[in-house]
């Protein structure tokens, strides 16, 4: 191919790294067509000669193609993907699909955050969290075991969920109380203030995760 067959790289880029950067993305699909044949044929539990006499090519042919080192013709990955009983879609499902990653927090090991006005026998632990200087949404694991605490109100940015998982408690939000059980959740508007008015049944547990995006959006 002539270098007019590339697209022109970034301001700066030379033209050698221009050149490099689609044989790089080629060796890449290679390498993963290679892999997902050659994990499909060892799930069938067949040996390259078997695969290869069924699809009707050499076997050097491909031991080439598993370990990446020639990009496969369609007519010759057709045949290979038939024998393996696979469509071409299914091949390609997964490639450059995002690698993922998430936070796990186990059992107990959520950061406790102290917030104003909380003391003794009110516990926040924060779930998740995200670094930056834009939170999208916080979750906290609450719990409450002190009946005769007397709670202040709170009122912040965003929108509020809570899912009560134990006890019993009669919480405000503005002027309206509502009595929460095991099983209901809440939303409301954190900017008006609230907060818990009475422990009705302790010791009591529930989530309470913070959406922040509306906000963002404003001042976007």
């Amino acid at each position: 191919m002539g270098q007019e067959g590339y697209k022109k790289g970034p301001v700066g880029e030379n033209q050698a790294e221009a050149e490099r950067r689609p044989r790089e993305d080629t060796d890449r699909l290679d390498e993963y067509i290679g892999h997902t044949l050659r994990a499909r044929r060892k799930a069938h539990g067949l040996n390259l000669e078997e695969v290869a006499r069924s699809a009707g090519i050499s076997s050097a042919l491909l031991s080439r193609i598993e370990n990446g080192q020639t990009s496969p013709s369609l007519d010759s990955l057709s045949r290979i993907s038939r024998t393996l009983g696979l469509t071409l879609s299914e091949i390609f499902q997964e490639y450059e699909t995002p690698e993922g990653g998430a936070l796990h927090v186990k059992h107990g090991q959520g950061l406790e955050v102290v917030r104003q006005g909380t003391r003794k026998g009110h516990s926040y632990h924060l779930l998740s969290y995200e670094r930056g200087p834009r939170q999208r949404f916080e979750a906290f694991l609450i719990s409450m075991d002190d009946a005769s605490e007397v709670f202040p109100r709170f009122k912040h940015p965003g929108t509020e969920f809570l899912y009560m998982i134990e006890g019993e408690i009669e919480y405000c939000h503005g002027q309206f109380l509502y009595r929460l059980e095991p099983g209901d959740a809440l939303t409301f508007d954190g900017e008006i203030m609230h907060g818990p008015e009475t422990l009705i049944r302790v010791p009591i547990r529930f989530l309470s995760i913070i959406d922040y995006s509306k906000n963002h959006e404003n001042t976007s």
